[in-house]
């Protein structure tokens, strides 16, 4: 009796463990696996497995997981395992707090912003890239941390609401990283501290109060346009005077008479901030992109928005088109109000002589213009399907393809800025970014 005891519920348990497993480790009752799901969002056509999505089946009645069940298994609940788990585990919850993917947009800014002003990248340069590194990811932190109570519920598997990292880290990672970008800046002088300033106090005005009004979109464009202003002005500080003066194919008509009304009423401010006023049209650009982007992210949690993906195409067709436009006949109309050198007559042309040692950008064949032409061409290409498929179905999946295709489409920009301003090997350091931020984008969403 004893034995026929002790095999029944052998027989029961061996009968259990032929039955579906439920909703065990995240799957539906009875359903396949999901595996993997294909991961557009990170804009490299790679397969990121995103924090929400769930891991690898178990490989064993016991549950086992597979080599990589580290990485995409299901997060604790809130308030549950905050600040467990191994060191990896640690460092990847940081990594998509921070979203490091998205840091490769930002040195474009700087460097940028010194082609913009006609100087070669320097310590200055080196300080201001530091400087915005630090302040972008103190504005991620702070965004999830202010974000923390919606998170819970449109996005439970972000860091915070998922318990992998408290508030009171991320509001503490905040202030650190935005001390430390502050002493970067103070690194290039005072004029670059008084820009890390004003853009550090955007980046806590947008996260905190201003992203929920209709003021947001021109808050984080600001916020952007002065990270490219803080290049231009520790790279203007630091320069030694006569190093370098302004000029070779820079933004002119285009965005002439924003930048003219720009700089008449703005006060001049002592020291060296008068030097990025060149940087300005470059700036405007890289804020009116960056305000589309945005604008488009208001709507990536719920979708519906046909309008503004459609409008935000429209305005990266004529950024594009800003770029490209002036050239060689913009330079000679302005010649032609130039103080003739000796020996030269007025309306002759005095383009001059660039760094491929020809004229300046504007015909077809220039080695310059090409290039130029090419990295506006790649802009276009990573911003411009996603919102058009965004604005044909506005899911959210989609939309927030077409945001990540606008934070990855500021490095071509910013690229196609610099080569512009003259400085084609910077323009193509940029553009080496692409890879390392597709590669890193597999790994971690940029949204």
């Amino acid at each position: 009796m004893r034995r026929r005891g002790r095999a029944v519920p052998a027989a029961l348990v061996a009968a259990l463990s032929l039955l579906p497993a439920g909703r065990r480790n995240g799957f539906a009752h009875g359903g396949p696996p999901a595996a993997v799901t294909d991961d557009r969002l990170s804009g490299a056509g790679g397969t990121a497995p995103a924090p929400d999505r769930p891991g690898p089946p178990p490989t064993g009645r016991t549950g086992e997981r597979g080599a990589d069940a580290g990485e995409s298994r299901p997060h604790a609940a809130p308030g549950r395992g905050a600040g467990r788990g191994t060191p990896r585990v640690r460092l990847r919850a940081w990594a998509e707090l921070l979203r490091v993917s998205a840091l490769f947009s930002v040195p474009g800014d700087a460097l940028a912003g010194a082609a913009a002003v006609g100087r070669r990248p320097g310590r200055g340069t080196a300080s201001a890239i530091g400087a915005s590194l630090c302040l972008y990811e103190a504005g991620m932190a702070l965004n999830d941390w202010a974000d923390r109570d919606e998170d819970a519920v449109d996005r439970p598997h972000r860091p915070i609401p998922s318990g992998r990292i408290s508030p009171a880290a991320a509001l503490g990672a905040a202030g650190v990283l935005t001390a430390a970008g502050l002493a970067l800046a103070a690194r290039a002088g005072r004029p670059a501290l008084t820009v890390a300033t004003g853009l550090a106090a955007t980046v806590w005005a947008y996260d905190l109060h201003l992203k929920h009004t209709k003021a947001g979109p021109a808050a984080m464009a600001a916020a952007r346009s002065l990270d490219l202003l803080l290049g231009a002005t520790a790279t203007a500080e630091g320069a030694a005077p006569g190093a370098g003066t302004p000029g070779g194919g820079r933004l002119s008509d285009n965005v002439a008479g924003v930048t003219a009304a720009a700089t008449a009423a703005a006060v001049p401010t002592p020291g060296s901030l008068t030097a990025c006023q060149p940087a300005l049209p470059a700036a405007l650009v890289l804020g009116a992109h960056t305000y589309g982007v945005t604008a488009v992210s208001r709507h990536e949690a719920q979708g519906g928005s046909t309008g503004v993906p459609l409008a935000v195409l429209a305005t990266t067709t004529a950024l594009a088109a800003a770029v490209l436009g002036g050239g060689e006949r913009s330079r000679r109309a302005t010649d032609r109000n130039a103080v003739p050198p000796p020996g030269g007559t007025p309306g002759q042309d005095l383009s001059g002589q660039d760094l491929f040692g020809r004229g300046i950008p504007g015909r077809a064949t220039d080695p310059l213009r090409l290039l130029v032409i090419g990295l506006t061409g790649a802009y276009l290409r990573t911003a411009g399907p996603p919102l058009l498929h965004a604005a044909l179905n506005p899911s959210p999946p989609l939309t927030q393809r077409a945001v990540g295709g606008g934070i990855r489409a500021m490095i071509p920009l910013q690229a196609a800025l610099t080569a512009r301003a003259g400085s084609p090997v910077t323009g193509l350091a940029v553009m080496g970014l692409v890879p390392l931020a597709r590669s890193l984008a597999r790994k971690v969403s940029l949204t």
